[in-house]
């Protein structure tokens, strides 16, 4: 029988793989358990924390979110995205959607903080983007999963300073 230290080791080295094993059903299961259903908009977020996550070099649960929504409907949608792929939440203060609007020609602007590096990330989705989203209404939720996983130009992003 394997002593204490070797479950540790042998839990240490697999926690990180499983952390970002997920595949595109879980993701579509969680997505729906979360928020309800598995939308259009919620892929896209999804895609941008797993993003930001890459670039930053953070782990989940690292990171802070800043979320500002043009208040189109169904927009806030994308945070829920983003919250199940950083694991930022707004009870922990990890997810803050901000008071101010972003600029006219944006449906979403959103900041993702390193919370050790404070190194940071922001992404902007041209409103353009809004009908083309919502017409994926009318895909099944693999199709949604995969058209917001491969959209072309989705979003801008750019450093931080």
């Amino acid at each position: 029988m394997p002593g204490k230290s070797h479950i540790l080791l042998l839990l240490a080295l697999l926690l990180p793989a499983a952390a970002h094993a997920e595949t595109k059903e879980e993701w579509i299961a969680l997505g729906a358990r979360v928020h309800g259903g598995f939308g259009p908009f919620i892929p896209v977020g999804i895609r941008i924390g797993i993003d930001a996550l890459q670039r930053l070099n953070a782990p989940r649960h690292e990171v802070i979110v800043t979320y500002y929504d043009a208040g189109l409907p169904p927009c806030p949608c994308i945070a829920d995205g983003i919250m199940i792929a950083t694991q930022a939440t707004p009870a922990q203060k990890m997810m803050i959607f901000a008071a101010d609007k972003p600029p006219d020609e944006f449906m979403a602007v959103i900041e993702i903080k390193n919370r050790k590096t404070n190194e940071a990330v922001r992404y902007s989705i041209a409103k353009e983007w809004h009908a083309k989203i919502l017409s994926w209404r009318a895909l099944d939720p693999s199709g949604r999963y995969d058209a917001g996983m491969s959209a072309e130009g989705l979003f801008h992003v750019e450093a931080v300073k």
